[in-house]
């Protein structure tokens, strides 16, 4: 008999709290080993000083937790910005990564209102080598999540990133409930052929109808189909809870503590189901 699969249990801490030991002891009580970082304090995470990034490593060092990825805003402007000018919000964002202690550096691939996708797509191609070409002297991963309103936001678009770029440096951070709301089924449309890249979990649901965010196996992001097939492919990652059960804008997302925790409950009755163990 084979030993259970075993996932690490993550989430986005400011969507508990802005005060990182509050964030800590909730995704601790829920059994989360680890912690991914996007602002503390109610500060970004590229903006944290050195000071903020060296407390923020002693608060993790002193409650034992790991960090699962730096969940950076980089990507998230228009595409039409200079290269140099995410390039350059990408050091700050490495920066916090070797000052916590992960490789994981969460990114996303430009907005373009009001232009076709196939217009941007050489600007957008030109960007995300230019990030991978850092990520790679730097010793980082780059996981692209798929973002609602971004040039990888369908499975179409994030393989031709993904393969067009061609780096061991970009990976994928895969989301449901984005897909969802793009008009997606995440599973059906887009897991055979995305699954090769997929180094990262990203946890939420989404209804179809409305696009409303709701706990995992609540909404129609297929949730249990993607967890067995990851389970049956020997995934042995993290799971990062990502809620958004109370607020979110193109920004972030907001829950607080008794939601993320119900979020986190729903996530664990699927892994549950499936024989996949959380720590």
């Amino acid at each position: 008999m084979t030993d259970q699969p075993t996932w690490e249990l993550s989430g986005f801490g400011d969507e508990i709290d802005a005060d990182p030991a509050i964030q800590v002891a909730v995704l601790q009580a829920l059994g989360a080993s680890a912690i991914e970082v996007r602002s503390a304090w109610g500060v970004n995470v590229v903006d944290l000083d050195e000071d903020q990034l060296a407390g923020l490593h002693r608060l993790f060092e002193e409650r034992g937790q790991t960090v699962s990825a730096i969940a950076s805003p980089i990507g998230k402007v228009p595409v039409d910005e200079p290269v140099e000018h995410e390039v350059g919000r990408l050091g700050r964002a490495i920066a916090a990564a070797h000052a916590l202690g992960t490789t994981n550096i969460r990114v996303f691939s430009f907005y373009f209102e009001g232009r076709a996708p196939e217009d941007v797509r050489d600007d957008v191609l030109v960007r995300m080598r230019a990030l991978a070409d850092l990520a790679e002297r730097e010793g980082v991963t780059l996981l692209h999540e798929n973002e609602k309103d971004i040039y990888g936001d369908v499975p179409d678009r994030v393989l031709d990133i993904v393969e067009s770029v061609g780096s061991s440096a970009l990976r994928l951070a895969w989301d449901n409930a984005n897909y969802v709301q793009c008009g997606v089924k995440p599973f059906t449309d887009g897991w055979e052929r995305l699954a090769p890249y997929v180094d990262y979990l990203q946890v939420k649901d989404a209804l179809a109808a409305d696009a409303s965010v709701v706990p995992a196996g609540e909404g129609d992001g297929e949730l249990l189909q993607t967890l067995t097939a990851l389970r049956d492919a020997g995934y042995a990652g993290y799971a990062s809870l990502e809620p958004h059960l109370s607020d979110f804008t193109s920004l972030g997302g907001f829950s607080g503590p008794a939601a993320f925790g119900r979020a986190g409950r729903a996530f664990r009755s699927l892994t549950d189901q499936i024989g996949v163990t959380l720590r």
